[in-house]
């Protein structure tokens, strides 16, 4: 079985997207990252331990679901190194779908007052 030597240079390519650090900066904004989604999360679950149902809390839940998805999205997809197109384009027909699922709640909630 014949060995295949590599030369340094070929070597040194093959380690080039190897971070000097080890990762240490990858470890450290994932770590950034669960320690922000896990406060958001722990406050989501005193509030929902701790107020009575309504629609105050019903909105909360929803903003900070909303909070977090944007977030999981810009970090785990790499949104936020991206152009601001792109970004416009994506986040414009969410805030109308957001705004489509508001006024949907709001105007179904208004039949049963009618009658």
């Amino acid at each position: 079985m014949a060995e295949i030597h590599a030369t340094p240079q070929q070597a040194a390519a093959r380690h080039d997207d190897v971070p000097v650090d080890g990762g240490a900066a990858q470890r450290k904004q994932i770590w950034k990252v669960f320690i922000i989604l896990s406060v958001i999360t722990a406050f989501e679950f005193l509030i929902a331990f701790t107020m009575q149902t309504s629609m105050l809390k019903v909105a909360i839940f929803v903003g900070l679901t909303v909070v977090k998805a944007f977030y999981i999205v810009a970090e785990f997809m790499h949104l936020k190194h991206e152009v601001k197109s792109l970004i416009w384009s994506i986040l414009i027909p969410v805030i109308f779908v957001i705004w489509l699922l508001l006024a949907l709640m709001l105007e179904g909630g208004s039949i049963f007052e009618a009658r």
